[in-house]
């Protein structure tokens, strides 16, 4: 998956700091990565490649480290308006989901994708209006009136694969633009636990009850700012599908020899389906 960069490590402690010339730049334009892609590779500027910004009174937020390499990210009021270097563009966030790599840079950049949205939410207080400002110390934004600490926004998101014997449930989305097969997923509610959301998406989704609820794995996922729970189940009594028109335009039950091959390696819906599709479902 694209977040299982080992031999290279990520190290996500903050650290209160400033660009050295070799460090990374990640530039953010709503969805879009400023990068050079030469052929399936991608490149980010380095600090020393932004000459201009050195005239410019403007904050870098350090990132995380992938070994030795340091991200940074500028104040996300003023970078949309900056000067590209020369031989940089704008890409869609999504390519990394694609052909992208090497996969360490295209994790930094879903990952720092997260981390420009949540600084773009967080220019002013939620609670009285006044301008936020970065804590020293710790990677959250401070009111500078009224003194509420924000800190990154993550979701808990559940994937569920549900298994009756040999067929797998699976589901297509209605009004997005993703349209393979996929399996149900969801947001958990306050007081749920992982189990209780589980069921009560599959349900809601589906119709149908699951039982032998079973942890598989788990997936940060950077575009959606989720942190994704992965679950294997089987199908408890009645398999009639009545899916949510919604939500869904299409749940069925999929015999393993007809689930498609996995294409990419990404995602964690993609592993878990492939898992089944080998026989290799826990």
């Amino acid at each position: 998956m694209i977040h299982e960069i080992c031999p290279k490590e990520y190290k996500n402690r903050y650290v209160n700091c400033t660009p050295d010339p070799s460090d990374t730049i990640l530039l953010f334009d709503g969805d879009n990565i400023c990068c050079r892609l030469e052929g399936d590779e991608v490149a980010f500027p380095r600090f020393d490649a932004l000459p201009y910004i050195q005239d410019i009174e403007l904050k870098f937020y350090y990132l995380f480290s992938i070994d030795e390499e340091r991200f940074f990210m500028p104040d996300t009021r003023i970078a949309k308006h900056l000067s590209l270097p020369e031989g940089y563009g704008w890409q869609a966030a999504n390519i990394f989901f694609r052909t992208a790599g090497p996969q360490h840079l295209a994790f930094a950049a879903v990952t720092a994708l997260a981390l420009y949205k949540w600084y773009a939410s967080c220019v002013y207080c939620g609670s009285c209006g006044a301008d936020m400002s970065q804590a020293e110390s710790e990677r959250a934004c401070i009111c500078t009136k009224c003194g509420l600490v924000e800190y990154p926004k993550i979701s808990p998101v559940v994937i569920v694969a549900v298994t009756n014997g040999e067929n797998l449930l699976v589901t297509r989305y209605r009004d997005r633009p993703y349209r393979q097969y996929a399996l149900v997923a969801g947001f958990a509610e306050s007081g749920e636990s992982f189990e209780d959301t589980v069921r009560r998406e599959v349900l809601e989704e589906t119709g149908v009850r699951v039982k032998n609820i079973r942890y598989y794995k788990s997936q940060p996922w950077g575009v959606t700012s989720t942190l994704l729970a992965g679950f294997f189940c089987d199908l408890d009594g009645d398999s009639t599908i009545h899916f949510d028109e919604d939500e869904l335009s299409e749940a069925l039950w999929l015999p393993r020899t007809e689930i498609p091959p996995a294409t990419l390696d990404i995602a964690l819906t993609s592993e878990m389906m492939e898992l089944f599709r080998t026989g290799q479902n826990v």
